[in-house]
């Protein structure tokens, strides 16, 4: 941590800030008759607050109905399918 006088702050403050800035300095503290009074800090970039609404228009609402029928096939699929293809060797990928 720097400290410096408020004269020294006011002569030097573009270099004291380009040391914030690039890192060589992580703050530093101005004093007005040897007692802290500022700090000079560098400014941390905030994200970019999240825009609900981006996708409105551009994709078909959702049919919740589809959506329920869709899940008591695959329910269905799921609890009566097999686990594994059979291994009888007439697939294609055996061929190769």
């Amino acid at each position: 941590m720097t400290m410096v006088n408020m004269l020294e702050a006011k002569t030097q403050l573009s270099k004291l800030v380009e040391a914030v800035e690039s890192g060589a300095e992580a703050e530093i503290i101005i004093a007005r008759n040897g007692k802290p009074a500022a700090r000079i800090v560098p400014i941390v970039e905030m994200r970019q607050p999240i825009q609900f609404g981006l996708a409105e228009g551009k994709y078909d609402p959702i049919d919740w109905d589809d959506w329920d029928r869709q899940s008591v096939e695959i329910a269905k699929i799921m609890a009566e399918g097999e686990i594994f293809p059979p291994a009888n060797g007439d697939d294609d990928a055996s061929a190769a």
